[in-house]
């Protein structure tokens, strides 16, 4: 029986092996395709895939099954739940692929793709360009198809002129500039905060007007400090949890 392929990932060494890989395994089964099979590798198979312990391995997927993303059965293997979902909270522990895992598993539809000028609070953020390529998206639960969040992404246009908007239709804005484009992604820094409801996040989001919703804006780094992607994300209040774990050592 043919396995599912994982993502490959360069491993930070100051932050948990384990959490990293079952991140990035989370990303890459919420993001998968239809016709992807079901079965996982063997434990052995994905340790030595993502460079690491048989026993970081097993913390990794334990994780996952916790989650009730896989499920693990003696003798047959590890596999993907059928109807694997975001159920609880992802720990952002500072990882890239916690972002992706975060912004994963869900149907994008591309409502809008343009040039736009760096004007008003884009100029902030985009000091040396005169335009940007803006992408407006709308996600969906890939089960019920009911909206969840809203996003526009305003990317550096020598890194737009390598996406295919096919891409985006599956995977965030996050893993496609770093996995398929090749940005060289330094950090990502979050805002979340709430706000109410406007007319335009009201009728994509199929939600009362002025009802509470959560305004997320990151903003993506390469390592010379300038800003390759700003994304500004409304999410319904009630399909949208964020949790941070403070590691204290």
């Amino acid at each position: 029986m043919t396995s599912f392929a994982p993502d490959s990932i360069v491993l930070n060494r100051k932050l948990p092996l384990w959490y990293q890989v079952s991140q990035s395994l989370r990303a890459s089964i919420l993001g998968r395709s239809p016709r992807d099979p079901l079965r996982l590798p063997t434990e052995e198979q994905l340790a030595e895939h993502y460079g690491v312990s048989v026993l970081t391995m097993r913390q990794a997927l334990k994780e996952l099954e916790d989650e009730g993303l896989i499920s693990r059965h003696r003798r047959r293997g590890t596999f993907i739940e059928p109807d694997a979902r975001r159920g609880t909270p992802v720990r952002l522990l500072g990882s890239v692929d916690a972002i992706v895992a975060q912004q994963s598993g869900m149907t994008a539809q591309l409502l809008e793709h343009r040039a736009v000028p760096v004007d008003g609070e884009l100029t902030e953020y985009f000091p040396d360009l005169t335009e940007v390529a803006s992408y407006h998206r709308l996600r969906s639960d890939e089960q019920t198809g009911e909206p969840t969040n809203h996003a526009r992404n305003h990317v550096r246009p020598e890194l737009a002129a390598r996406i295919d908007p096919e891409d985006l239709a599956r995977w965030p804005m996050t893993k496609v500039l770093r996995d398929v484009v090749g940005a060289d992604i330094s950090r990502i820094t979050d805002t979340v905060e709430a706000r109410l409801a406007d007319p335009e996040t009201a009728r994509l989001l199929q939600v009362p007007l002025l009802s509470p919703i959560l305004h997320y804006t990151g903003v993506t780094f390469d390592t010379a400090g300038r800003v390759l992607d700003l994304a500004v994300i409304h999410y319904r209040g009630d399909r949208f949890s964020f949790t941070v774990t403070l590691d204290a050592t």
